[in-house]
């Protein structure tokens, strides 16, 4: 089994961080619990990058500031299967894809001691006059009335509150469900009802390509900012409505990794990519739904500061599933409503997906595909129960 650093020991919040280039982003979120009193000791970094990064100085730098955490490359990410009993389901976390972050799903769900997650992208900084880790474990905890969202379209503009200014929808909104009708009021909410914290964010905006190229950027970024202006009372998407949930800045609990994967993105024969977290967040609100939980979007808020990079090259990786993603949700919809538990939920969904007749859309085999590694996402959370187990033993 791996060793966890020292502190290990008091951690229940796995931070997971998909990188290959700006992890030194966690010096500011590492300084930010410490400005704000929040135990540090609570936090278990889980670094998930690639055999030709700098390992070394990940780790360098997790030591200089002493906090508990791990660093996977490619190779070190082979081993940790091979050590868990389960090789053979390596393939469902794609490789140099951002869709990693599965593998620290795996990781969080091997140590039960991991009752919260916490997923950073590693282009955001925290804002410094927010408690970006306590906020989180607030919302988590939150019980009481709130903002309830709803439109006409069965979706929610994340970025509702301004969009009569900005007019932005988030990467992943379908095409479809724009020119929505929105509608507000105020829900209560069980405490312990909230089982996911989506953070939104401040300066680039999550785009896709196509949004991003009628806002007139050829950069990868947009013209159009937002601000901590831009967003206003904290709120939940209604049952029935769907959302964009963007991995950057999210805490989780541990219950719902079953429903939770991030698809095999990038690496495929139909090269569909950039919709590994979007689509992710389908499968969580869905079986939020039917197990009457709540996913809390608002703050704490990030800064994301998507570095500079072709707009086309975002549409390529992005185009393959633009149709699908215009229809997805329907499939998802359309399951029987009748879970009990997050991995009953979610293995309804695989079930629909990998049976399926998709032909009509546009690379329509995908969504087989997907369902397929969806059933082994499920069976290799199963194994590593196991192998948990005679562990224990």
């Amino acid at each position: 089994m791996d060793e966890r650093r020292s502190g290990s020991d008091e951690s229940d919040i796995c931070v997971i961080v998909p990188t290959i280039r700006e992890y030194e982003c966690l010096r500011a979120y590492v300084a930010n619990a410490r400005e704000h009193g929040f135990d540090v000791s609570r936090l278990h970094f889980v670094l998930v990058t690639e055999d030709f990064c700098d390992v070394a100085e990940m780790r360098a730098m997790l030591d200089d500031l002493d906090v508990s955490g791990e660093v996977f490359d490619g190779t070190r990410r082979e081993e940790w299967y091979a050590e868990n009993d389960v090789a053979e389901y390596g393939h469902v976390v794609p490789a140099a894809s951002h869709a990693e972050t599965s593998f620290g799903l795996l990781y969080m769900w091997n140590d039960p001691s991991f009752e919260y997650g916490v997923f950073i992208d590693d282009d955001t900084l925290p804002h410094d006059d927010a408690d970006y880790f306590g906020r989180h474990m607030e919302n988590l905890a939150f019980g009481g009335s709130i903002e309830r969202v709803s439109s006409d379209e069965q979706w929610v503009n994340v970025l509702y509150q301004n969009a009569d200014e900005h007019g932005l929808y988030p990467r992943g909104y379908p095409y479809s469900a724009m020119d929505e009708t929105v509608e507000t009021d105020a829900v209560e909410v069980d405490s312990g009802g909230v089982v996911a914290s989506q953070g939104l964010w401040t300066n680039v905006p999550d785009l896709d390509a196509v949004r991003i190229l009628m806002d007139g950027d050829l950069e990868g970024q947009a013209q159009t900012r937002t601000t901590a202006e831009d967003f206003g009372e904290d709120f939940v998407a209604a049952r029935d409505n769907y959302l964009t949930v963007c991995s950057m800045n999210l805490a989780f609990r541990r219950e719902v990794i079953p429903a939770f994967y991030q698809l095999p993105m990038d690496d495929n024969e139909w090269d569909v990519g950039r919709f590994d977290d979007i689509w992710s967040g389908l499968f969580l609100k869905r079986a939020a739904d039917e197990l009457d939980k709540r996913i809390y979007n608002g703050g704490p808020l990030c800064e994301h500061n998507k570095a500079p990079r072709s707009t086309f090259d975002d549409l390529a990786n992005e185009v393959a599933g633009l149709e699908l993603n215009e229809h997805v949700w329907e499939v998802l919809d359309d399951v029987a409503d009748d879970a009990d538990t997050f991995e009953a939920a979610f293995a309804e969904m695989a079930d629909a997906l990998a049976e399926g007749d998709f032909s009509e859309w546009n690379n329509g085999a995908f969504l087989n595909h997907c369902g397929e590694y969806m059933r082994d996402w499920l069976d290799c959370l199963d194994a590593l129960g196991r192998t948990r187990a005679l562990a224990d033993d």
